[in-house]
């Protein structure tokens, strides 16, 4: 694999995390506890769904030819996409929406804080601009997490039982393979092994905070960086797609 190809492959790598989870965000629109909040939702995924056209742009640029950002977002299929697992997770309920932020919101305000830092200008300016957007992020997960788990006895429970169910998908995120460790030699790709550390400090005191027990290490998956997917990214696909593949080449 050239540079150009792996340097390719991880923009669609980070593409496609922002892109699916965008998705799954855009799922409570009007479906939200409250007004304020559906519309706070709603804006998150935006701002995913804007990362994710800033990495598919770069991508599209090495890819060359008729590539666009609509090229890796409609036309490719399940197999192709390379996010991790943890994105790609229904909805669910609220308590696991606010969960699941929190974990990768976390570790993602900590990874774009080093990838500002790459020897790549264009992945650099991308750090600079999510860097911000995940403050945010992080801030108001936080906040909720504490609501939650401070809350009544339903609240808590739920809350708990979303992270129970999360965990064993979080350490698919500190995965390194060939691809990345080249890059990661190149001063391009961000280390994500040295980021755990500093991610369970913050998310262990939070967690303490929201009096939540921190799951014990055990089950893990991972495989979402090589393709292998739940049979949940293949209905979100099939929504999220519908109108290129019944419409190919549209455009609005």
């Amino acid at each position: 694999m050239t540079a150009n190809d792996s340097l390719l492959t991880y923009c669609l790598r980070l593409g496609d995390d922002a892109l699916i989870l965008g998705h799954r965000l855009s799922e409570w629109t009007s479906r939200a506890p409250f007004l304020e909040e559906d519309i706070a939702l709603t804006n998150v995924a935006l701002d995913f769904i804007g990362r994710a056209r800033l990495f598919y742009q770069y991508a599209a640029e090495l890819q060359g030819g008729d590539a666009t950002e609509d090229t890796f977002a409609y036309t490719r299929d399940v197999r192709d996409f390379t996010n991790l697992l943890i994105c790609e997770l229904p909805r669910g309920d609220f308590a696991f929406t606010i969960a699941r932020q929190f974990l990768y919101d976390s570790y993602v305000l900590l990874f774009m804080e080093q990838l500002k830092a790459s020897k790549d200008t264009r992945l650099a300016a991308i750090g600079a601009k999510a860097e911000k957007e995940s403050t945010y992020h992080v801030r108001r997960g936080r906040e909720w997490m504490l609501r939650l788990g401070g809350g009544t006895e339903e609240s808590h429970a739920k809350l708990q039982r979303a992270v129970d169910d999360l965990w064993g998908y979080t350490d698919e995120i500190f995965e390194v393979d060939t691809v990345t460790a080249g890059l990661i030699a190149d001063g391009v790709a961000v280390d994500p092994t040295l980021l755990r550390e500093e991610w369970l400090a913050t998310v262990s005191r939070v967690m303490a905070e929201a009096d939540l027990s921190q799951p014990s290490p055990g089950w893990s998956v991972e495989g979402g960086r090589r393709g292998i997917h739940t049979d949940d990214l293949g209905f979100l696909l099939a929504e999220l797609q519908f109108m290129q593949r019944a419409y190919p080449g549209l455009q609005w």
